[in-house]
């Protein structure tokens, strides 16, 4: 599952949740995104974000406050709370392991990659020990010359969802976002989508934003038989509602 890196509202109830489905005996794996805190940082550092596609673009300053932000602050944040709440987190990026490797996707976006290659093993190895991995989505850059070599790119949270959900052939996939989930050209929920509609929806401009990267991750994870889903996560019980069956707002499938 995907969750932002901050509280979706007053309501949200993720994290209880999350313990909850441990303590049923289940494991999720949660990869965490952390946008508004990176905003946060840069923008008291005087420097203005900018997205292409829904998409941070990222130079050597901004990759600072990326990498400082989601496995600094925000992802030992949130294990910090999950571990006080009684839950068994570990959390770790996509470099450890060398869980993550990615080469540059644009220019145009700068630090910013694409997935190549998905090592499962200490996701694997965090869950046969009965951890709850939770992942900060930054990847080693995956470069045969010295451009790259030891150095760190900037993944998109929806993104690295997906490829680990690729990479662990997992029945769901579950974005927490802070609206209802994907609506149509009237602002109304849609409560199903077909991968076909999906990708209809994100080539003909149907979508914007940060929904862009969340349609071609649930697109990504379907290829190995994953139904995802987009929830708002500012309703109570959203995730447990969904994983018991009763999902509240929109399944791609």
């Amino acid at each position: 599952m995907k969750i932002g890196g901050s509280t979706l509202g007053a309501h949200d109830t993720t994290l209880e949740d999350l313990v909850s489905l441990s303590k049923r005996g289940l494991v999720p794996v949660v990869v965490h995104g952390g946008g508004k805190v990176i905003t946060e940082w840069m923008e008291r550092q005087g420097t203005m974000p900018r997205f292409v596609r829904g998409l941070r673009v990222t130079d050597e300053r901004s990759m600072e406050v990326v990498v400082a932000v989601l496995a600094g602050l925000v992802n030992k944040g949130l294990v910090a709370t999950l571990t006080a709440m009684g839950a068994r987190a570990v959390g770790i990026s996509g470099a450890d392991g060398g869980l993550l490797k990615a080469t540059q996707k644009d220019p145009e976006l700068g630090l910013v990659g694409e997935v190549t290659h998905v090592d499962p093993e200490p996701i694997l190895g965090l869950m046969k020990e009965g951890y709850m991995p939770v992942v900060a989505p930054v990847a080693i850059w995956d470069s045969p010359g010295p451009q790259g070599a030891g150095s760190l790119l900037n993944i998109n949270g929806d993104t690295a969802a997906a490829e680990l959900a690729a990479a662990l052939s997992v029945e769901k996939l579950v974005f927490l976002t802070d609206v209802e989930g994907v609506l149509d050209s009237s602002r109304r929920l849609i409560p199903r989508l077909t991968v076909a509609q999906a990708r209809s929806l994100v080539e003909g401009g149907g979508v914007s934003g940060g929904m862009i990267p969340k349609l071609e991750a649930c697109l990504r994870a379907s290829r190995t038989g994953a139904r995802c889903f987009v929830l708002d996560g500012r309703r109570p019980k959203a995730l447990l509602d969904c994983i018991d069956g009763n999902p509240v707002g929109t399944m791609i499938s």
